[in-house]
C-alpha cells in the first residue's frame, strides 16, 4: 500500500438519498459551473445540473431548447469540483420521451461522459415505463412531478398544479407510479401544499420540494434565484442574498475607477527591475 495514500471523501449516492426518507431534510441546489459547484458542495447533499441552465446561463426563454451536449458540458464542470454531494443531471426535452432504448442510450452517455451519479426525468404516464427500463439497467433515476418545465408549451406557461380535484388525483398517481417504477427520489414542483404533503406521506422514496411544502423530505431551489441574481423570481423562492445589487455596485466602482484613471494603480502595476550596479 502506498505511503502517499490520500484521504478520500465518499460521494453520496442514490441509496444514501433514499435512506433519508422521513429523516433529516435533504439539502439540494442547482449547479452549472465548476466554481459554484465547489462552493455548494460543502453544504448540499445533492447538486442538480438542471436544464434550467438554458434559462439561467444561456438566456433561453424556457428549457425546451436545451440539448444533450449542453447538459453534458455543464455536468462535467460540476463534477470536476464537487467531491461530496451526489450529482444528478437532467435529461433534456426530447432525449427520453420516446422509445426506452433511446432514453437508455442518452442516459448512459450522460453518465459516462460526466461521471454523474444519476439522471432526472420529468415524469408522466408515458415516462413511467422508461424509468423502470433505466433502473433495471443500472441507471439511477430521479423523477419530477407537478409543474413540469419541459411541458411549458403545452401548458401555456409556468402554472401551479394540483389545485383542482382531477389534476390533483392525476399528479398523485404519477408520483406513486414514478416511485413504484424505481425512482430513488421525486422532485415535487409547483403544487398545492396539501398535495405535496400527501405525496410525501404516500410514496416510499424521498420527495424534494420546490414550490411545494416544508413537509417534503428535502428542498431544492435554483441557486441563482436564491442568491438574488435576477430582478424577478418565482413566488416560492426565498432570497438569501442580493448578489445582483452587489455585483452591479462593484462593476460601477470599477467603471468609475477606469474612467478617472484610478485603475490600475501602483499595487496592480509591474515595474522594471532596477539595473545591477
Amino acid at each position: 500500500m502506498s505511503a502517499q495514500r490520500q484521504e478520500t471523501v465518499r460521494r453520496l449516492a442514490a441509496p444514501d438519498i433514499t435512506a433519508r426518507k422521513g429523516g433529516v431534510p435533504i439539502v439540494c441546489l442547482t449547479a452549472y459551473t465548476a466554481p459554484m459547484a465547489e462552493l455548494l458542495d460543502d453544504h448540499c447533499d445533492l447538486l442538480l445540473v438542471g436544464d434550467s441552465v438554458g434559462m439561467v446561463v444561456h438566456g433561453l426563454p424556457n428549457t425546451v431548447g436545451v440539448t444533450l451536449e449542453m447538459m453534458i458540458l455543464h455536468g462535467q464542470a460540476v463534477m470536476r469540483t464537487s467531491k461530496k454531494a451526489m450529482v444528478v443531471v437532467d435529461m433534456p426535452f426530447g432525449s427520453y420521451e420516446g422509445a426506452p432504448e433511446i432514453a437508455y442510450q442518452n442516459a448512459v452517455r450522460i453518465m459516462k461522459e460526466t461521471g454523474a451519479s444519476a439522471v432526472k426525468v420529468e415524469s408522466g404516464s408515458t415516462v413511467v415505463e422508461t424509468i423502470e427500463y433505466l433502473v433495471k439497467r443500472g441507471v439511477p433515476v430521479m423523477g419530477h412531478v407537478g409543474l413540469r418545465p419541459q411541458a411549458v408549451l403545452v401548458d401555456g406557461g409556468f402554472k401551479a398544479k394540483g389545485r383542482a380535484g382531477e389534476e390533483r388525483a392525476r399528479i398523485l398517481e404519477e408520483a406513486k407510479a414514478t416511485a413504484a417504477a424505481g425512482a430513488f427520489a421525486v422532485v415535487v414542483e409547483g403544487v398545492a401544499e396539501g398535495l405535496a404533503r400527501e405525496i410525501t406521506e404516500t410514496i416510499a422514496v424521498p420527495t424534494i420540494g420546490i414550490g411545494a411544502s416544508a413537509g417534503c423530505d428535502g428542498q431544492i431551489l435554483v441557486t441563482d434565484d436564491m442568491l438574488g441574481l435576477f430582478d424577478w423570481t418565482p413566488k416560492f423562492v426565498r432570497r438569501y442574498a442580493d448578489l445582483r445589487g452587489e455585483i452591479s455596485k462593484a462593476i460601477a466602482g470599477y467603471a468609475d475607477d477606469v474612467r478617472q484613471r484610478n485603475f490600475p494603480g501602483p499595487a496592480e502595476i509591474y515595474f522594471a527591475k532596477a539595473a545591477n550596479t
